[in-house]
């Protein structure tokens, strides 16, 4: 919702003196309100729709769907992305957003239809953000440079794994960390963002970070997209190894958005295990989103291509390897578009073999590789 609203903002912006009507459609729209933003999706009137997972409700139909842009890609799931294409009697244009290429992404690029664009480079003026595993020995020196960094007026992430503290598990929570937060750092004024809070409720403390009046914001996973705060400049995630890498990549780009120099540092315990040590090696090594996500596959598999399995190796490539082999899988998937380009059904006798391929791999009823 905060990056929805955030979206709509920037939009209307843009399109300010034009004669385009733009909607906002979250959980939030209710009512009559609604009603209204739906009628005006199929009748026309409404152009540009921004919303949350709200969008994909049966009842949200549209006049004529062209272009559906999927930002923060990694939030949808597969079915949840396939929704889009039954919006319009013909399927629209498909864009998807992310900065961490998930592994399952990754593996897309190489065997979908996704085009890819790649920006892999800094806004200008922006630094790499500098990034530190700690245990908990090296807490006090952690705290210490937070309010080195406080006292020269810059303003600090801090992200919990859980909202409330569990008997099941030991970890930390935002609830005792707003509460510690605001005795530790008692020279400012503390903000808590968590998705248990009423949507008000969040919006108020959101916004109390955004303007500054609060300079530490204690929060859980719901600041890990559309948060936007040139003046923070230090990201803590506490219990870093609850987090996969993809996530810690997203929650580190909360900072490093103005010109000062930014860090992130990685709390754990000390007995954490040898795969969560190299997992958490990888951040403070680089801030490439793509190294990070070739790790994460090396360490978690591609997914199932065709289906709907996010994670893991559900098939055994006899010779290839995802990571290493890159640009011979590239030249492959070129080689199937040339040959489909000529004979899109397989009907060539001399493609028999394929469809017989085909037709003994395809057990899903459901064809889901059809999304990208």
């Amino acid at each position: 919702e905060i990056l929805a609203e955030q979206h709509l903002a920037t939009i209307n912006d843009f399109l300010k003196g034009m004669d385009i009507k733009v909607e906002l459609l979250t959980g939030i729209v209710k009512g009559k309100r609604r009603e209204a933003v739906l009628e005006g999706l199929r009748n026309g009137d409404i152009k540009i729709l921004v919303g949350t997972h709200a969008v994909l409700e049966d009842g949200v139909q549209f006049a004529n769907l062209g272009l559906a842009i999927i930002d923060e890609q990694h939030r949808f799931g597969v079915a949840q992305r396939a929704k889009m294409w039954a919006k319009n009697t013909r399927p629209p244009h498909v864009l998807v957003m992310t900065a961490t290429p998930i592994p399952r992404t990754l593996a897309m690029t190489v065997y979908g239809d996704l085009d890819v664009s790649v920006i892999d480079e800094l806004p200008p003026g922006r630094k790499p953000i500098r990034t530190y595993h700690f245990y908990e020995s090296k807490r006090p020196n952690v705290y210490s440079f937070i309010h080195k960094e406080l006292a020269e007026g810059r303003q600090v992430y801090v992200v919990y794994p859980l909202v409330k503290e569990s008997e099941k598990i030991d970890l930390k929570n935002v609830e005792e960390g707003y509460e510690s937060m605001k005795h530790i750092f008692s020279e400012v004024e503390v903000s808590m963002v968590h998705g248990k809070m009423k949507p008000t409720e969040k919006d108020s403390e959101m916004q109390a970070f955004v303007q500054g009046k609060t300079r530490i914001l204690v929060a859980t996973t719901v600041i890990e997209v559309g948060v936007n705060v040139p003046n923070a400049s230090v990201m803590v995630i506490e219990n870093a190894e609850r987090f996969g890498l993809s996530q810690l990549h997203q929650l580190r780009g909360r900072v490093g958005r103005g010109a000062e120099q930014s860090h992130c540092i990685l709390m754990t315990k000390y007995e954490i295990s040898e795969d969560t040590r190299k997992r958490l090696a990888i951040m403070t090594e680089t801030n490439d989103g793509f190294k990070v996500a070739e790790a994460d596959l090396q360490l978690r598999g591609p997914g199932d291509l065709d289906g709907t399995m996010q994670s893991g190796l559900p098939f055994a490539l006899h010779i290839a390897n995802l990571v290493r082999d890159g640009s011979v899988l590239q030249q492959a998937r070129t080689d199937v578009q040339e040959l489909l380009a000529q004979d899109p059904n397989l009907q060539n006798p001399e493609h028999s073999f394929l469809t017989a391929q085909l037709k003994l791999r395809a057990t899903d009823a459901v064809n889901w590789s059809m999304i990208s």
